[in-house]
């Protein structure tokens, strides 16, 4: 017996990995975060198979889940949004799962923020502009961020940055990035990601408290800020497909002609 912790995608049922769709198909339990994991992605399970929402539940009501299902031999689905080594709360699970003794396998799903650069049809590492993207949150009400986190010491890089959970806080990430990035730097809110409803706000620092309280969102929104988010044409072409810029795979031609020459002599 097993459990599979599965990583749905952003929303989107076609984005789920064929791995992980095979396992829904097969697991006589069924357990998924229904807040963020639309029922399409889930229906995918057998008709003889126990399909549950876990989002009224506590970690002892899903641990009890799974524990009555080992006992019965069959394996389980455990169905996240996203992909779950990011903000799925599958630490606390596997704790509990190894000290019941019980297996467990991770099948990586598509993350919001390379869907919703799918859906901006943008490169989030752009030449000589930004080669790195920091993906965090911010704390609310929710766990706090470890000493050396906080948004105050990450703008420091002057990297791309992806903020998960913190659409209601917006106020302090205007008030922690401005003085790294700029009160004109682009900043884009992706909204329901995969969803049907999906949409993007584009703004700076300095407008995107306004422009989203316009729009009303309060929840399920990636928050990208950087300067490599303009995407204008001001930069160079990258050194992979650059002529002059020999490499193991495409080495220079006199050399390829003198390989040539060589093995004809052998």
């Amino acid at each position: 017996m097993t459990v599979f912790f599965i990583g749905a995608g952003p929303g989107d049922p076609e984005l789920i990995t064929v791995r992980g769709l095979r396992l829904i198909e097969r697991c006589q339990l069924c357990l998924y975060a229904g807040s963020l994991v639309p029922e399409a992605v889930v229906a995918a399970a057998p008709d003889t198979a126990r399909v549950v929402d876990t989002a009224s539940l506590t970690l002892d009501d899903i641990i009890d889940e799974i524990r009555q299902a080992h006992e019965a031999g069959q394996d389980v689905a455990r169905v996240h949004s996203g992909d779950p080594s990011l903000y799925g709360a599958i630490a606390e699970q596997i704790r509990r799962l190894k000290a019941l003794a019980i297996d467990y396998q991770i099948v990586p799903g598509v993350s919001a923020y390379a869907a919703a650069a799918a859906g901006l049809g943008i490169e989030l590492t752009v030449p000589e502009v930004t080669q790195t993207l920091i993906l965090t949150r911010t704390a609310m009400k929710s766990s706090a961020m470890p000493a050396g986190e906080e948004l105050s010491s990450l703008g420091r890089t002057g990297a791309t940055l992806a903020i998960h959970l913190s659409i209601r806080n917006l106020r302090q990430i205007e008030r922690d990035l401005t003085p790294h990035y700029g009160a004109d730097c682009p900043v884009i809110v992706a909204y329901r990601v995969g969803w049907p409803d999906e949409s993007y706000i584009h703004a700076t620092l300095s407008t995107v408290r306004q422009a989203v309280q316009a729009e009303k969102i309060t929840r399920t929104a990636l928050i990208f800020v950087g300067r490599g988010l303009a995407q204008n044409d001001e930069f160079r072409d990258s050194a992979l497909y650059d002529a002059a810029h020999a490499h193991i795979l495409r080495p220079k031609r006199g050399r390829v002609a003198d390989a040539g020459s060589d093995m004809d002599e052998a």
